[in-house]
């Protein structure tokens, strides 16, 4: 249960985000408490100096007056721990203080209530989250400049460089950031290339923003843009036949994989696809479950075909290498 001292702050809070408040919205606020209680928390704040004001009428209620400060930041014991653990779920340092996400973390766990904090505390010194090593994390620095420029619809120089290792300058519309599987990614207007990109944001180097503007495209889409464009142009292609119609294909098929249409006989669907790894392609779809063919893209259709077979020897029984003796009793 919360202190009353709390429970003004969760006042302060509600009038302060909702201007003209009632008594009775304001006791549902604070928990189902009586209308009468409600009041006596706006009691509480005003004998501490913060100038509540009260409206009377039908459409009266509670606002926050001039020369109040801002609200503390107050956190309910579910909402620290999700907090918590959230950080630790995508940040595997998120206890380490010499890390920037770490120090963060140990500020707020510093500025709550001792009781609350000492459980939060627990949990971010006693998880052992496993690192996800497909996940890259970007320079926060960095990625500051580029979420300002995204912000401000400013174009932005930066310097490249990719898995293989080629480096390489160029200046870019920032239309969104996506965060994807534990990827950061920059989805632009490349002005190099002349053509949409996505860029992992861990493989810039340097940002600089720049002085001209520009319009994103209208009625953008970022998550389904990048899925579009990491399902696209890569060096193997994919052909597959899904035995489904496409209505029960759509919610099992990843966008990532490619687009899917209407196959030539009712009740299947096509999907294609281009990828730039044919093993982790051929693995993303033993996971449809139902069956299908691989029409086209030999480096897939090989890729499945090593999968199956060790798949298939997986399951044969161990050879029995024991003898029988040659003069049994």
């Amino acid at each position: 249960m919360e202190s009353p001292t709390a429970r003004a702050l969760m006042a302060y809070e509600a009038v302060q985000g909702s201007p003209g408040i009632t008594a009775d919205r304001l006791a549902e606020r604070l928990g189902g408490i009586s209308a009468r209680a409600a009041r006596r928390y706006i009691a509480i704040l005003r004998e501490a100096g913060i100038p509540i004001e009260s409206v009377r009428g039908p459409y009266g209620g509670y606002r926050v007056g001039r020369g109040a400060r801002p609200a503390p930041l107050l956190f309910t014991q579910e909402e620290a721990l999700g907090l918590v653990m959230a950080v630790l779920d995508g940040h595997h340092a998120a206890g380490d203080s010499g890390d920037p996400v770490g120090s963060a973390l140990g500020k707020i766990v510093r500025v709550l209530p001792e009781a609350l904090g000492a459980r939060v505390e627990a949990v971010r010194r006693t998880a052992a989250p496993a690192p996800d090593p497909a996940a890259a994390r970007p320079d926060p620095h960095l990625t500051s400049a580029l979420v300002q420029a995204c912000a401000g619809n400013l174009r932005v120089r930066l310097s490249y460089r990719s898995e293989a290792g080629k480096e390489w300058d160029t200046e870019a519309d920032p239309w969104a950031i996506v965060v994807r599987h534990g990827r950061w990614y920059l989805l632009c207007h490349s002005y190099s290339s002349g053509a949409r990109r996505a860029y992992r944001i861990d493989r810039v180097t340097a940002v600089e923003i720049l002085t001209a503007t520009f319009r994103p495209p209208d009625d953008l889409d970022p998550v389904a843009v990048l899925d579009e464009h990491l399902a696209s142009g890569w060096e193997y292609r994919a052909e597959i036949l899904i035995e489904a119609p496409p209505g029960d294909v759509a919610g099992r098929v990843g966008p990532s994989l490619g687009s899917i249409r209407p196959g030539p006989d009712p009740g299947t669907t096509l999907l294609t696809g281009t990828t730039s790894s044919p093993y982790w392609y051929a693995q993303q779809l033993t996971a449809v479950p139902v069956p299908y063919r691989i029409l086209g893209g030999p480096e897939v259709c090989e890729a499945a075909r090593h999968i199956a077979e060790r798949l298939l020897a997986a399951t044969r029984p161990e050879p029995d290498h024991r003898t029988e003796p040659a003069h049994p009793d």
